[in-house]
């Protein structure tokens, strides 16, 4: 395993982390899926204690995922020791009337990272992130305030902001422009690039960069084939969708999976490298459930020439923006 330090902080992040988000189990907001299906707890602490002997150093959870469980589950697991490093994240809650509701005042979110710190059976979280939190919320100002002290407390030791996933990115441009925080996660791909020059901005001002959604929902693995049908409780239910699936196998198909067969590597492996080549990018977190995957994302790993970095590039304006548009409209 490769590590890597993650902007100007004293962390060193190994290039592929593990991201939790899977292993929350299936859970519903009202009728809304917010995971992807059900998880079996001991085969995620076993694929848990694999990636700890693969080199994995790194994991990113949030109060959300499973809300609460994939914290309680790295809590259980991994409990407080100190050669792994947690990223969790805060701002979205289940509302009274069983929906989706997003609170950024300070009072929750210290409220919020203490019972994350339960969960976690932590003294500290090492990356702590505003989740998807918007402009308004900013500008507001108590969510900065809350970070700020609980960074002061010892609570956290680095902080910054996970950003949605289809949108201009305004609330980067905040952060750099006020000089807070330390770190931003966001969205990079094969398929989605759109973040791009904010992950070279915020990198060259010494913010640190997660990358995450590196396999697109899957369809980046090599797994999803044209006739994929998601279960309900999983939330690709409602995203990956037919139209989508076929336009993007196809484009991969022609452009992007004969570079497998020349790097001798996995469609994941290709995926995940591209991401990697970028040394702006502090380090990757794939959606992790079983120990197989552990291998699948750590063994296949390649260094690609600057030819076919280029030609995968500059596929995002070439043939990835209108498959971009129907998946923003599938929300």
């Amino acid at each position: 395993m490769n590590y890597r330090k993650f902007g100007n902080t004293d962390l060193l992040v190994s290039e592929i982390g593990f991201g939790t988000w899977a292993i929350g189990g299936a859970a519903f907001v009202g009728k809304i899926p917010i995971g992807w299906g059900p998880s079996d707890d001991a085969v995620s602490a076993a694929a848990i204690h694999k990636a700890l002997d693969a080199g994995i150093n790194f994991f990113d959870t949030a109060d959300f995922y499973g809300l609460g469980h994939s914290e309680e589950l790295l809590g259980n697991t991994l409990g407080n020791r100190k050669d792994v490093l947690i990223a969790s994240k805060v701002g979205q809650k289940v509302g009274a009337n069983n929906t989706i509701e997003i609170d950024y005042t300070k009072e929750y979110v210290i409220k919020a990272c203490d019972a994350s710190l339960k969960r976690l059976k932590r003294d500290h979280i090492d990356f702590h992130q505003l989740h998807v939190a918007r402009m308004q919320h900013l500008e507001n100002g108590e969510c900065i305030e809350a970070m700020q002290q609980l960074q002061k407390e010892g609570k956290i030791r680095y902080w910054g902001i996970s950003l949605i996933t289809f949108h201009p990115f305004p609330e980067a441009d905040f952060f750099l422009a006020n000089q807070i925080g330390q770190g931003f996660q966001l969205v990079f791909n094969l398929i989605n690039q759109r973040a791009l020059p904010i992950i070279q901005q915020a990198a060259s001002k010494g913010y640190g960069i997660i990358a995450r959604m590196p396999l697109q929902f899957g369809l980046l693995s090599g797994k999803i084939k044209p006739d994929t049908v998601f279960t309900a409780d999983d939330h690709r239910s409602y995203r990956v969708v037919p139209p989508i699936t076929e336009a993007t196998l196809q484009i991969l198909k022609e452009q992007v999976w004969p570079l497998c067969e020349k790097y001798n590597t996995t469609a994941s492996g290709l995926a995940l490298s591209y991401i990697l080549s970028y040394p702006e990018i502090s380090t990757v977190i794939p959606g992790i459930r079983t120990p197989e995957h552990v291998g699948l994302n750590t063994d296949h790993l390649v260094t690609l020439e600057a030819a076919d970095k280029q030609h995968l590039q500059n596929l995002y304006e070439s043939h990835w923006l209108p498959v971009m548009e129907m998946m923003e409209k599938q929300g």
